[in-house]
């Protein structure tokens, strides 16, 4: 059954991944399958693909997993990829409803992080602005936006994982950032999933964005995550021993199964946003190495940036540096400046 599934999603090519690589730049054609158990698999776009389990429910909690936004970020979508393969061979079973997507093809296949545009800026209406509009990278915001309306459009509960890996060593190897949503709290389940997943870190944002989770979470009512799984390499030098956790822990929510007990150790640290530097301009200098390490911590007084009316020190209590950038464009963000909850 395996090898027919796979046939009618991917045609000739091995898997989803190299099917998605190979349809890149092209419309990828419709694909459907049922397995053995019922559930079924609907290639929908390239880099689209949704699991409907066996008498799905619209109350039931649906699921919906990306990868690849950026496209050199490239561990998580072997992991999408192994998941699907382990999927069709009836390695296990899916019981929740899930959307699976690989976001930015084009740039998969350059290796780069995106071609145009940062695609993880363009969501939540960005895309629809100058002088992101009409670009490859826009258009493909607004399908994923379009596709993830479609999907969570009558369902009652939606979550949305958005995986990455990060361009800088981390001090924290993985964490989590959980975009800001007035009033709203991260749940303890929410909690133990990123434990389950050998996530020990997470940031609180303090502000509506135009990320993927940001978009989500704020525009169709998904408990979103961002997950930072670790280092970015090219594709087929990842370890994937070092992304065991995320694997496993999706592999049981797709499944519908029980979560685990968890076992006695670290919990879960939890850190505020409470500056986001942008890069305003001619003037603007960001006083940060370049090879800063993500969490990296600066005392009090410490001048972070600066441009030609303002500077920025750290407060009364020591503050860490996350995603520190330079090179951003005007008006992007630089960095985030943040600290441990009391």
């Amino acid at each position: 059954m395996g090898g027919s599934a796979r046939k009618a999603l991917f045609g000739s090519h091995r898997h989803w991944l190299s099917h998605t690589l190979a349809h890149a730049q092209q419309p990828a054609p419709p694909g459907q399958t049922t397995l053995k158990d019922g559930t079924r698999l609907r290639l929908a776009a390239t880099g689209v693909l949704e699991i409907t389990p066996p008498q799905p429910h619209s109350t039931d909690p649906a699921l919906i997993v990306s990868a690849g936004i950026h496209g050199n970020e490239t561990a998580p979508i072997e992991v999408l990829n192994a998941l699907v393969d382990e999927l069709l061979r009836g390695a296990w079973q899916a019981r929740r409803a899930t959307l699976l997507l690989l976001g930015n093809p084009p740039a998969m296949v350059a290796g780069e992080r995106f071609i145009e545009h940062n695609l993880n800026r363009l969501f939540a209406g960005a895309h629809q602005r100058a002088p992101f509009a009409g670009s490859a990278e826009a258009r493909r915001a607004e399908a994923l936006e379009s596709v993830c309306r479609r999907f969570a459009s009558g369902r009652s509960t939606l979550t949305h994982y958005d995986l990455h890996t990060a361009i800088r060593p981390s001090a924290r190897e993985k964490f989590a950032l959980y975009p800001f949503v007035a009033g709203r709290q991260l749940p303890d389940r929410q909690k133990a999933f990123l434990l389950e997943a050998g996530v020990n870190t997470v940031l609180l944002q303090n502000r509506a964005g135009t990320t993927f989770s940001s978009f989500t979470s704020s525009h169709l009512g998904a408990e979103s995550l961002t997950i930072e799984l670790g280092k970015v390499h090219p594709f087929g030098q990842n370890d994937l021993r070092r992304l065991g956790g995320i694997w496993q822990a999706l592999r049981r929510l797709i499944g519908d199964q029980p979560a685990p007990p968890l076992p006695p150790g670290p919990t879960l640290t939890e850190f505020e946003v409470i500056h986001e530097i942008i890069n305003t301009g001619p003037g603007f200098v960001l006083h940060i190495p370049d090879d800063a390490a993500n969490f990296t911590s600066y005392p009090p007084g410490t001048l972070i940036w600066q441009d030609a009316t303002e500077r920025y020190r750290v407060g009364e209590r020591p503050e860490a540096i996350v995603f520190p950038n330079r090179q951003v464009p005007v008006g992007q963000r630089a960095g985030l400046l943040v600290r441990v909850c009391r």
